[in-house]
């Protein structure tokens, strides 16, 4: 292990590294999205919308995020739809993510009681105020375990990123260990730098789930 070209290669990970954290946590917030509403399609059995979701979901589940974006960044320009590096890597985590949270939500949705539904609006709420402010923060607390696993899961795919010529944290890697046959250090580095991108999410993914527990929803 020579420390001294891990010391060179160190502002190469550190770049890697905030380009990954940018476009995955813009695609773990894309996914955010998505799986709310589709979560919410399906709880309101809104007509062929909600087939559509069930659709997608078992689709995106059940396809691997490099082949999602190899059709994103390969396929779609072929029908005249051009998607740079970033923004594919962005939707494609996005779109696969959503498909995930989609289930996380939905299975937060059924564990509220239908009385709870009911109380709100016998005092006067319309159904859009007794989703919001009733159903869905005991659904996203309850949720709160798999939404963070999903999350850890989210940006641990950010590694096949690099099929795309994305410049991140594998790419990075992989391009030193090509250039150079350091691939010791290399590793190690990549290691190193995965950790720092996933710890803080999973220590305060933790904290969340015992907050949550704590005030009476995860049990």
């Amino acid at each position: 292990m020579d420390f001294s070209v891990i010391a060179k290669y160190l502002p190469l990970y550190e770049k890697a590294l905030l380009l990954t954290v940018r476009i995955g946590w813009m695609g773990i917030f894309l996914a955010i999205l998505i799986g709310l509403l589709c979560a919410a399609a399906i709880r309101f059995r809104i007509p062929v919308l909600s087939g559509i979701v069930k659709a997608y979901i078992e689709v995106f589940r059940n396809t691997p995020l490099l082949v999602q974006l190899f059709f994103i960044y390969f396929g779609l320009p072929k029908l005249g739809i051009s998607v740079d590096a970033e923004h594919c890597g962005m939707i494609g985590l996005g779109l696969l993510g959503g498909a995930y949270m989609a289930e996380a939500f939905r299975s937060g949705l059924e564990t509220v009681e239908v009385i709870q539904r009911e109380s709100a609006l016998s005092l006067g709420m319309t159904e859009r105020q007794a989703f919001f402010y009733v159903i869905l923060p005991q659904a996203v607390s309850v949720s709160v375990p798999a939404f963070v696993a999903n999350i850890i899961f989210l940006l641990k795919e950010t590694s096949v990123f690099s099929a795309i010529s994305l410049m991140d944290l594998m790419f990075t890697a992989k391009d030193l260990i090509g250039l150079y046959y350091r691939t010791t250090e290399c590793l190690f580095l990549l290691v190193v730098f995965y950790l720092i991108m996933l710890l803080p999410a999973s220590v305060l993914g933790s904290l969340l789930e015992r907050r949550a527990r704590f005030a009476g929803f995860g049990e």
